[in-house]
């Protein structure tokens, strides 16, 4: 069964546009991160000048150990964050892939199963066992991609909670212990 050129030209530009819209999205996802590294080293970059300009002002090394702490206990949690929102951004990234591959999985399949119907249609005569043997391979395929799916959904929802618990206990950690405890008077140099 040969195909037209007009048929071949419909079916490149739909691949074409299935490739841009993919590439689409994760650019959207690379743009993102990119907006999130800039605003963190931003912002960082305004903390430690910060910081540094109050570190003249250390005269005594209770005062520097305190200046210190200042630099180490917020910047746990901010990697927390920091973290959070990469895989926010990479989960969602993930999850308009996963959108936009199964809609042209669905448009594919269509095709596919029109294709079948029109060959049984126009088939000779015992062509139905051949048909049939069709019509299952495209019912275990089906199956299979909704299974495989479904095993990508739970795989990511596994990691988010891991994700989630471990940023819990780390959180936990940090604010159970933001500062050190002071230098005594004594125990000066």
């Amino acid at each position: 069964m040969a195909l037209s050129n007009t048929e071949q030209v419909a079916a490149a530009k739909a691949n074409l546009d299935a490739f841009s819209e993919l590439s689409g999205k994760v650019f959207e996802g690379v743009e993102k991160l990119v907006a999130l590294n800039l605003q963190v080293v931003r912002s960082t970059l305004a903390e430690a000048q910060e910081k540094l300009t109050k570190a003249p002002g250390a005269t005594d090394p209770q005062q520097w150990f305190v200046l210190q702490a200042g630099f180490t206990g917020p910047f746990t949690e901010k990697s927390l964050s920091y973290g959070r929102q990469v895989f926010d951004i990479a989960s969602a990234t993930q999850a308009e892939l996963t959108q936009l591959a199964q809609a042209h999985y669905e448009r594919y399949n269509g095709r596919v199963q029109t294709l079948v119907e029109e060959a049984a249609k126009n088939g000779p005569a015992g062509s139905e066992v051949a048909i049939t043997a069709w019509k299952s391979v495209i019912a275990a395929t089906t199956t299979l991609c909704e299974s495989l799916q479904k095993t990508a959904q739970q795989a990511v929802q596994v990691a988010e909670s891991n994700f989630d618990a471990i940023t819990a206990t780390a959180s936990k950690a940090v604010r159970s212990n933001p500062e050190p405890a002071p230098v005594a008077e004594g125990a000066k140099r």
